[in-house]
């Protein structure tokens, strides 16, 4: 999830945990902790996309690392603040750490909450950023600041929004299993033979829902919202994994198909390779367009090594894609 939601879940954590004894300071923690485990982001930095990509959610987004980790913070914290328990400050970043991958699991990235295992939890039931989900649990958190430490408001404000987000979360599930139905019903009447269907939410809603779905040699995209009046119409797009051609074999092209777990098309341009990540779909929902979130140009250089170097996307391509959303969402 986004920064600010993990950064609220981790305050509300903190003060579960430690609000009676020490008030705002353990919604400070907590939301220090919270924010932690997403600091894999500065592997981009120091290491190739594709190295950066598997790392991302990764170990730092693991019980192992929660495990590991909250004792030393909880040290550090206990020797430098009035309140000394280390226990209760290590609860307090356990707790933090450990929550903040099992939500950011219900997104279409996912978390290796199982680290080392290689599997990669996603339940895709929620968009990264959701106002639904996060709005009411600010109101809530701020709520919360506002009253004494001994206050039985405190609390309530408090498991008020931890009860709210998550059984806004637990509905997600309810929502993607009807519109999965919607997909796979669709599919069967315009007799549609398909390998797997994969779904997710589209940005900032649970209304809209999006599908890809697997054929012998392409991929169907395609969307249904809960206002929708007509049948589901699905966007072909080629495999064309056969552009690759020997690069199919090279160890960093087959990561990167492992990371988008086998969702991807090649194509071409002006004689330059493409590598398009079709689980985050496209920034406009026009038909047959290109333009999808995650794309990346594939390169070799003098040594033979395979580079992948995302395109950038700017803010035109955010207000294009939110327009459409918007549209899209009140019904076809």
């Amino acid at each position: 999830m986004d920064s600010l939601t993990q950064i609220v879940l981790g305050a509300a954590v903190g003060e579960a945990v430690l609000g009676k004894k020490v008030g705002n300071k353990a919604i400070l923690y907590g939301a220090i902790a919270g924010t932690i485990p997403d600091l894999d982001v500065f592997a981009s930095h120091f290491t190739d996309t594709v190295s950066a990509l598997a790392i991302h959610r990764g170990f730092t987004h693991s019980i192992v690392f929660s495990v590991l980790f909250a004792p030393i913070f909880g040290w550090l914290v206990s020797r430098y603040e009035t309140y000394k328990d280390f226990k209760g400050w290590s609860w307090l970043f356990f707790w933090a750490f450990l929550t903040h991958p099992i939500l950011d699991a219900h997104t279409t990235w996912g978390t290796q909450l199982f680290w080392p295992l290689d599997l990669r939890l996603a339940f895709k039931t929620i968009f990264v950023v959701d106002p639904l989900y996060t709005l009411p649990f600010l109101v809530c958190l701020i709520l919360t600041l506002f009253q004494k430490r001994s206050s039985k408001k405190r609390r309530f404000y408090n498991n008020l929004g931890l009860t709210v987000s998550t059984l806004y979360l637990g509905l997600t599930f309810i929502l993607k299993n009807v519109a999965s139905s919607q997909f796979e019903d669709a599919l069967l009447n315009q007799n549609i033979a398909y390998n797997e269907l994969d779904t997710r939410p589209s940005p900032l809603n649970t209304i809209l829902w999006n599908a890809n779905v697997e054929t012998k040699s392409a991929y169907l995209l395609g969307t249904y919202s809960f206002f929708d009046s007509k049948e589901i119409s699905f966007e072909r797009y080629p495999k064309n994994h056969e552009l690759l051609g020997s690069l199919i074999e090279n160890e960093n092209v087959k990561r990167m198909i492992k990371i988008s777990e086998g969702w991807f098309t090649i194509t071409k341009t002006d004689d330059k390779l493409y590598y398009n990540d079709l689980r985050f779909g496209l920034l406009n929902l026009e038909p047959n367009s290109q333009d999808f979130v995650f794309k990346y140009e594939i390169e070799v250089d003098d040594s033979g090594h395979v580079i992948f170097t995302e395109q950038e996307k700017n803010q035109r391509d955010g207000k294009k894609l939110i327009s459409s959303l918007w549209k899209r969402l009140k019904g076809n």
